[in-house]
Protein backbone atom coordinates (compact mmCIF):
# COMPACT_ATOMS: atom_id res chain seq x y z
CA UNK A 1 0.00 0.00 0.00
CA UNK A 2 0.92 3.26 -0.74
CA UNK A 3 1.58 5.46 2.26
CA UNK A 4 3.54 9.05 2.52
CA UNK A 5 4.61 8.56 -1.41
CA UNK A 6 2.93 11.54 -3.57
CA UNK A 7 0.40 10.72 -6.29
CA UNK A 8 0.56 12.75 -9.31
CA UNK A 9 -2.54 13.80 -10.83
CA UNK A 10 -2.52 11.54 -13.89
CA UNK A 11 -1.88 8.95 -11.59
CA UNK A 12 -4.81 9.99 -9.49
CA UNK A 13 -7.35 10.27 -12.73
CA UNK A 14 -6.06 6.86 -14.24
CA UNK A 15 -6.97 5.37 -10.43
CA UNK A 16 -10.67 6.37 -10.45
CA UNK A 17 -10.60 5.14 -14.28
CA UNK A 18 -9.57 2.43 -12.63
CA UNK A 19 -11.42 2.15 -9.89
CA UNK A 20 -14.69 2.44 -12.23
CA UNK A 21 -13.28 -0.99 -14.24
CA UNK A 22 -14.06 -0.08 -17.99
CA UNK A 23 -13.20 -3.63 -18.93
CA UNK A 24 -15.91 -4.93 -16.72
CA UNK A 25 -18.46 -3.20 -18.78
CA UNK A 26 -18.55 -5.40 -21.68
CA UNK A 27 -21.07 -7.43 -19.09
CA UNK A 28 -23.77 -4.70 -20.17
CA UNK A 29 -23.57 -5.78 -23.86
CA UNK A 30 -26.26 -7.84 -22.41
CA UNK A 31 -28.80 -4.76 -22.96
CA UNK A 32 -28.54 -5.02 -27.15
CA UNK A 33 -29.88 -9.00 -26.35
CA UNK A 34 -33.52 -7.26 -27.12
CA UNK A 35 -32.23 -5.43 -29.44
CA UNK A 36 -30.96 -7.81 -31.63
CA UNK A 37 -33.54 -10.39 -31.21
CA UNK A 38 -36.48 -8.15 -31.69
CA UNK A 39 -34.86 -7.30 -35.42
CA UNK A 40 -34.53 -3.35 -34.78
CA UNK A 41 -30.54 -3.51 -34.72
CA UNK A 42 -30.73 -1.46 -37.66
CA UNK A 43 -33.26 0.94 -36.38
CA UNK A 44 -31.20 3.91 -35.47
CA UNK A 45 -33.76 5.26 -33.09
CA UNK A 46 -34.20 2.03 -31.32
CA UNK A 47 -29.99 1.38 -31.28
CA UNK A 48 -29.99 5.30 -30.02
CA UNK A 49 -31.82 3.85 -26.79
CA UNK A 50 -30.40 0.70 -26.51
CA UNK A 51 -26.67 2.29 -26.57
CA UNK A 52 -27.69 5.23 -24.19
CA UNK A 53 -28.92 2.36 -21.88
CA UNK A 54 -25.61 0.33 -21.97
CA UNK A 55 -23.33 3.84 -21.08
CA UNK A 56 -26.15 4.21 -18.02
CA UNK A 57 -25.64 0.48 -16.97
CA UNK A 58 -21.77 1.18 -17.42
CA UNK A 59 -22.46 4.26 -14.82
CA UNK A 60 -24.31 2.76 -12.50
CA UNK A 61 -21.62 -0.51 -12.94
CA UNK A 62 -19.17 1.69 -12.03
CA UNK A 63 -20.77 2.73 -8.66
CA UNK A 64 -21.31 -0.53 -7.89
CA UNK A 65 -17.59 -1.33 -8.28
CA UNK A 66 -16.75 1.41 -6.22
CA UNK A 67 -18.95 0.67 -3.59
CA UNK A 68 -17.21 -3.29 -3.20
CA UNK A 69 -13.88 -1.59 -3.35
CA UNK A 70 -14.57 0.33 -0.67
CA UNK A 71 -16.16 -2.75 1.51
CA UNK A 72 -13.68 -5.18 0.33
CA UNK A 73 -10.56 -3.06 0.55
CA UNK A 74 -8.72 -5.23 3.11
CA UNK A 75 -9.58 -8.24 1.72
CA UNK A 76 -8.08 -7.24 -1.49
CA UNK A 77 -4.65 -5.99 -0.39
CA UNK A 78 -4.60 -10.15 0.64
CA UNK A 79 -5.52 -11.27 -2.96
CA UNK A 80 -2.58 -11.70 -5.56
CA UNK A 81 -4.09 -9.62 -8.20
CA UNK A 82 -6.95 -7.20 -6.68
CA UNK A 83 -4.32 -5.74 -4.50
CA UNK A 84 -3.53 -3.73 -7.48
CA UNK A 85 -6.56 -2.09 -7.58
CA UNK A 86 -6.36 1.95 -6.83
CA UNK A 87 -7.67 1.89 -3.42
CA UNK A 88 -5.51 -1.51 -2.00
CA UNK A 89 -2.60 0.15 -3.72
CA UNK A 90 -3.26 3.45 -1.81
CA UNK A 91 -3.40 5.21 -4.95
CA UNK A 92 -7.35 6.69 -4.26
CA UNK A 93 -8.04 7.00 -0.63
CA UNK A 94 -11.26 4.83 0.94
CA UNK A 95 -12.75 8.70 1.41
CA UNK A 96 -11.41 10.10 -2.10
CA UNK A 97 -13.49 7.25 -3.46
CA UNK A 98 -16.86 7.59 -1.25
CA UNK A 99 -16.93 11.22 -2.84
CA UNK A 100 -16.49 9.69 -6.34
CA UNK A 101 -19.50 7.45 -5.47
CA UNK A 102 -21.91 10.35 -3.74
CA UNK A 103 -21.40 12.36 -7.03
CA UNK A 104 -21.70 9.82 -9.54
CA UNK A 105 -24.57 7.61 -8.28
CA UNK A 106 -27.22 10.13 -8.03
CA UNK A 107 -26.13 11.34 -11.69
CA UNK A 108 -26.41 7.58 -12.61
CA UNK A 109 -30.15 7.27 -11.32
CA UNK A 110 -31.50 10.87 -11.90
CA UNK A 111 -30.26 10.47 -15.83
CA UNK A 112 -31.53 6.87 -16.35
CA UNK A 113 -35.23 7.83 -14.98
CA UNK A 114 -34.96 10.78 -17.13
CA UNK A 115 -34.87 8.91 -20.18
CA UNK A 116 -37.28 6.37 -19.54
CA UNK A 117 -39.28 5.44 -15.69
CA UNK A 118 -38.94 1.92 -16.35
CA UNK A 119 -35.01 2.00 -17.67
CA UNK A 120 -35.13 3.78 -14.00
CA UNK A 121 -36.52 1.69 -11.96
CA UNK A 122 -34.59 -1.47 -13.68
CA UNK A 123 -31.40 0.20 -12.77
CA UNK A 124 -32.40 1.09 -9.43
CA UNK A 125 -33.09 -2.30 -8.54
CA UNK A 126 -30.04 -3.69 -10.26
CA UNK A 127 -27.88 -1.07 -7.97
CA UNK A 128 -30.33 -2.17 -4.96
CA UNK A 129 -29.35 -5.92 -5.74
CA UNK A 130 -25.33 -5.39 -6.17
CA UNK A 131 -25.87 -3.24 -2.46
CA UNK A 132 -27.54 -6.36 -0.82
CA UNK A 133 -24.98 -8.82 -2.32
CA UNK A 134 -21.91 -6.65 -1.35
CA UNK A 135 -23.15 -6.11 2.68
CA UNK A 136 -25.19 -10.06 3.09
CA UNK A 137 -25.53 -11.64 0.00
CA UNK A 138 -21.81 -12.18 -0.59
CA UNK A 139 -22.29 -14.42 2.59
CA UNK A 140 -24.85 -16.86 1.50
CA UNK A 141 -24.02 -20.00 -0.46
CA UNK A 142 -25.43 -20.30 -3.94
CA UNK A 143 -27.76 -17.57 -3.19
CA UNK A 144 -24.25 -15.36 -4.23
CA UNK A 145 -23.98 -16.56 -7.20
CA UNK A 146 -28.02 -15.93 -8.29
CA UNK A 147 -27.98 -12.56 -7.14
CA UNK A 148 -24.71 -12.05 -9.95
CA UNK A 149 -26.82 -13.68 -12.58
CA UNK A 150 -30.05 -11.58 -11.61
CA UNK A 151 -27.82 -8.72 -12.47
CA UNK A 152 -27.43 -9.99 -15.99
CA UNK A 153 -31.06 -10.99 -16.28
CA UNK A 154 -31.57 -7.14 -15.19
CA UNK A 155 -29.43 -5.71 -18.26
CA UNK A 156 -31.50 -7.80 -20.95
CA UNK A 157 -34.84 -6.51 -19.41
CA UNK A 158 -33.75 -3.00 -18.93
CA UNK A 159 -32.59 -3.10 -22.66
CA UNK A 160 -35.71 -4.69 -23.48
CA UNK A 161 -38.10 -2.09 -21.65
CA UNK A 162 -36.10 1.02 -22.87
CA UNK A 163 -37.40 0.39 -26.52
CA UNK A 164 -40.59 -1.30 -25.69
CA UNK A 165 -40.12 -4.69 -27.46
CA UNK A 166 -41.56 -8.19 -26.21
CA UNK A 167 -37.96 -9.88 -24.68
CA UNK A 168 -38.69 -13.61 -25.44
CA UNK A 169 -38.49 -15.74 -21.96
CA UNK A 170 -36.16 -18.14 -23.87
CA UNK A 171 -33.94 -15.49 -24.11
CA UNK A 172 -34.57 -14.67 -20.48
CA UNK A 173 -34.03 -18.25 -19.21
CA UNK A 174 -30.48 -18.50 -21.52
CA UNK A 175 -29.48 -15.31 -19.82
CA UNK A 176 -30.08 -16.98 -16.54
CA UNK A 177 -28.69 -20.53 -16.99
CA UNK A 178 -25.42 -18.40 -19.06
CA UNK A 179 -24.46 -16.28 -16.36
CA UNK A 180 -24.75 -18.64 -13.25
CA UNK A 181 -22.42 -20.74 -15.26
CA UNK A 182 -20.24 -17.94 -15.32
CA UNK A 183 -20.58 -17.57 -11.51
CA UNK A 184 -20.11 -20.70 -10.46
CA UNK A 185 -16.91 -20.68 -12.99
CA UNK A 186 -15.52 -17.67 -11.04
CA UNK A 187 -15.97 -18.98 -7.71
CA UNK A 188 -14.40 -22.14 -8.99
CA UNK A 189 -11.29 -20.14 -10.15
CA UNK A 190 -11.11 -18.77 -6.82
CA UNK A 191 -10.93 -22.25 -4.59
CA UNK A 192 -8.23 -22.81 -7.31
CA UNK A 193 -5.83 -19.90 -7.04
CA UNK A 194 -6.34 -19.09 -3.66
CA UNK A 195 -6.19 -22.61 -2.50
CA UNK A 196 -5.52 -21.93 1.41
CA UNK A 197 -6.45 -18.39 1.95
CA UNK A 198 -9.53 -18.85 0.14
CA UNK A 199 -11.71 -18.43 3.41
CA UNK A 200 -9.65 -15.26 4.45
CA UNK A 201 -10.73 -13.45 0.88
CA UNK A 202 -14.05 -14.47 0.21
CA UNK A 203 -15.72 -16.30 3.70
CA UNK A 204 -18.39 -17.44 1.46
CA UNK A 205 -15.62 -19.74 -0.37
CA UNK A 206 -15.66 -22.04 2.49
CA UNK A 207 -19.14 -23.31 1.78
CA UNK A 208 -18.12 -24.27 -1.46
CA UNK A 209 -15.88 -27.23 -2.50
CA UNK A 210 -14.38 -27.91 -6.07
CA UNK A 211 -16.45 -31.36 -6.10
CA UNK A 212 -19.82 -28.83 -5.12
CA UNK A 213 -19.04 -26.36 -7.55
CA UNK A 214 -18.38 -29.05 -10.44
CA UNK A 215 -21.75 -30.80 -9.89
CA UNK A 216 -23.26 -26.74 -10.18
CA UNK A 217 -21.66 -26.51 -13.53
CA UNK A 218 -22.59 -29.64 -15.00
CA UNK A 219 -26.11 -29.58 -13.78
CA UNK A 220 -26.07 -25.06 -15.76
CA UNK A 221 -23.90 -26.36 -18.22
CA UNK A 222 -26.10 -29.17 -19.76
CA UNK A 223 -29.47 -26.48 -19.15
CA UNK A 224 -27.58 -24.11 -20.88
CA UNK A 225 -27.04 -26.06 -24.40
CA UNK A 226 -31.02 -27.77 -23.64
CA UNK A 227 -32.49 -24.17 -23.17
CA UNK A 228 -30.50 -22.55 -26.37
CA UNK A 229 -31.25 -25.80 -28.55
CA UNK A 230 -35.13 -25.52 -27.59
CA UNK A 231 -35.04 -21.77 -28.33
CA UNK A 232 -34.28 -22.29 -31.60
CA UNK A 233 -36.53 -24.76 -32.30
CA UNK A 234 -39.36 -23.61 -30.82
CA UNK A 235 -38.96 -19.64 -30.62
CA UNK A 236 -39.65 -18.93 -34.28
CA UNK A 237 -42.05 -21.38 -36.15
CA UNK A 238 -40.82 -19.75 -39.52
CA UNK A 239 -37.46 -20.03 -39.01
CA UNK A 240 -35.58 -22.62 -38.15
CA UNK A 241 -31.87 -21.40 -39.09
CA UNK A 242 -31.26 -20.47 -36.05
CA UNK A 243 -30.27 -24.15 -34.89
CA UNK A 244 -27.28 -23.40 -37.56
CA UNK A 245 -26.22 -21.39 -34.44
CA UNK A 246 -25.92 -23.99 -31.81
CA UNK A 247 -22.46 -25.22 -32.26
CA UNK A 248 -21.33 -21.85 -31.55
CA UNK A 249 -22.34 -22.24 -28.71
CA UNK A 250 -21.40 -25.48 -27.84
CA UNK A 251 -17.70 -25.00 -28.51
CA UNK A 252 -18.06 -21.58 -26.43
CA UNK A 253 -19.13 -23.38 -23.38
CA UNK A 254 -16.55 -26.14 -24.27
CA UNK A 255 -13.90 -23.83 -24.83
CA UNK A 256 -14.83 -21.77 -21.35
CA UNK A 257 -14.82 -24.94 -19.50
CA UNK A 258 -11.03 -25.84 -21.25
CA UNK A 259 -9.85 -22.36 -19.40
CA UNK A 260 -11.55 -23.04 -16.24
CA UNK A 261 -9.91 -26.85 -15.94
CA UNK A 262 -6.88 -26.69 -18.18
CA UNK A 263 -6.01 -22.84 -17.42
CA UNK A 264 -7.32 -22.32 -14.09
CA UNK A 265 -8.46 -19.40 -14.99
CA UNK A 266 -12.15 -17.84 -16.00
CA UNK A 267 -12.12 -15.58 -12.68
CA UNK A 268 -12.73 -12.66 -14.46
CA UNK A 269 -15.55 -13.70 -17.43
CA UNK A 270 -14.58 -9.82 -19.60
CA UNK A 271 -10.60 -10.61 -19.16
CA UNK A 272 -11.25 -14.42 -20.39
CA UNK A 273 -13.44 -12.99 -23.41
CA UNK A 274 -10.86 -10.39 -24.63
CA UNK A 275 -7.74 -12.06 -23.94
CA UNK A 276 -8.69 -15.37 -25.18
CA UNK A 277 -8.88 -15.22 -29.12
CA UNK A 278 -10.47 -18.34 -30.05
CA UNK A 279 -13.50 -17.86 -27.75
CA UNK A 280 -13.27 -14.12 -29.21
CA UNK A 281 -13.67 -15.51 -33.23
CA UNK A 282 -16.52 -18.01 -31.91
CA UNK A 283 -18.60 -14.87 -30.24
CA UNK A 284 -18.22 -12.83 -33.41
CA UNK A 285 -19.03 -15.61 -35.32
CA UNK A 286 -21.96 -16.47 -33.65
CA UNK A 287 -22.91 -12.89 -33.67
CA UNK A 288 -22.57 -12.10 -37.24
CA UNK A 289 -24.66 -15.57 -37.97
CA UNK A 290 -27.37 -14.79 -35.49
CA UNK A 291 -27.68 -11.22 -37.84
CA UNK A 292 -27.75 -12.88 -40.73
CA UNK A 293 -30.56 -15.22 -40.03
CA UNK A 294 -32.63 -13.00 -38.52
CA UNK A 295 -32.53 -9.74 -40.52
CA UNK A 296 -31.68 -11.45 -44.26
CA UNK A 297 -32.80 -15.11 -44.38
Amino acid sequence: MIKSQKISFFAKLKGFLELARPKQWIKNLFVFAALVFAGHAFDEDYLQKTTLAFLLFCLISACVYILNDIVDVNKDRAHPKKRTRPIASGIITPKEAVVFLIILLPFSLAASFKVDFFLGIVILVYFLNNLLYSLVIKHWVILDVMSIALGFLLRVIGGALVIKVYISPWILLCTLLLSLFLGFSKRRNELTVLQEDADSHRKILKEYSLEFIDNMLSIVTASTVMAYSLYTFSSNSENYYMMATIPFVLYGIFRYQYIIYQKQEGGSPEETVLSDVPLMINILLWVVTSIIILYFI
